[in-house]
């Protein structure tokens, strides 16, 4: 793997959970970095700078040390951050990850290049998610540690991408690190993931059904109940494609399967009423493979098992 010496010798798995919209917490990503991965959220999470402020603090704070003596250091977390001209607290959010020096920060929807400057200042890195080969390029030249390749079947704002063809090309033209999204929810998809040519899993959809994620419980029992069929790309929403629950669409009000186009200049559509991401739910095209809400530390012993079940055999027939 070509990891950033930040996250050398940290992980349990080849694994950062990705920034969840609205459902990452402080919580969840506390579970998921003592777990052994890198856990974030979205700087956005926190409803003003103050209260970002606040959970940069705690989680410094918490994750400084192990829970128990001869337990290993938690991994690093990381933090979202949109690079968007619609951010509005682009500036003051960036200003906190510089005074808690942030370990790792997720960049998307800009250019990152304020980003790595600020963020390399003191030693941290910076992943940039992008859903294009001509990003995944700007993204190498701004100078970013590791990029996210977004693939199809991710949740919320996906790429439409193959996988196989987009990691492919990445790796012609950039040797560092590589994180693969779309469809991940298992061990045997991070090894699968690492034989296209990535380095670490990026996986979303799967923590939203864990006991830390603090969603409405109905969101979590639609998650069990829905598979790939059932996942809406559209539009309609946002003004950008993003994957939804089909379900919760049609608690909305509308036809998910006659959905009417999206505004011509883009932007948000209308949808009876109901807020998107509250009453309008994300999911990827992994989600088929979720059957219960385990606590993030059974999830991550469960992802260890079934990653070497397939990791060590194929090893030791290499070795033969």
């Amino acid at each position: 793997m070509s990891l950033p010496a930040v996250l050398s010798d940290r992980l349990r798995l080849p694994l950062v959970a990705a920034p969840l919209f609205l459902a990452s917490t402080p919580r969840l990503v506390e579970a998921q970095c003592r777990a052994g991965i890198v856990g974030s959220m979205p700087a956005l999470n926190a409803r003003s700078a103050e209260m970002l402020d606040d959970w940069l603090a705690q989680l410094s704070e918490e994750l400084r040390h192990p829970l128990a003596p001869h337990q290993p250091l938690p991994a690093p977390f990381a933090i979202n951050q949109i690079v968007s001209r619609s951010n509005q607290r682009q500036e003051q959010d960036l200003a906190l990850l510089v005074k808690h020096r942030v370990p790792v920060v997720i960049t998307s929807v800009g250019a990152p290049g304020e980003v790595v400057d600020a963020v390399h200042s003191y030693g941290g890195i910076v992943f940039h998610d992008v859903i294009s080969v001509r990003h995944a390029e700007k993204a190498v030249e701004a100078g970013v540690d590791g990029i996210v390749a977004v693939c199809a079947g991710a949740g919320g704002h996906g790429g439409t991408l193959n996988p196989l063809a987009f990691v492919n090309e990445i790796r012609r033209f950039y040797t560092g690190t590589v994180l693969l999204s779309g469809g991940l929810t298992t061990g045997k998809d991070l090894v699968a993931a690492q034989i296209m040519g990535a380095d670490l899993g990026y996986i979303g959809t799967r923590f939203l059904a864990t006991r830390e994620c603090e969603i409405d419980e109905a969101y979590k029992q639609m998650l069990l109940a829905s598979n790939a069929d059932q996942i809406v790309n559209t539009a309609l929403f946002s003004g950008l494609r993003a994957n939804y629950l089909k379900q919760s669409i049609a608690r909305a009000g509308l036809d998910p399967d006659n959905l009417p186009p999206p505004p011509a200049q883009g932007g948000t559509g209308g949808h009876n009423g109901a807020k998107l991401w509250k009453d309008i739910w994300a999911a990827g095209q992994g989600v088929g493979n979720i059957d219960d809400i385990p606590g993030v530390e059974q999830l991550i012993a469960r992802f260890e098992n079934e990653y070497h079940a397939v990791r060590l055999p194929a090893q030791r027939s290499a070795s033969v």
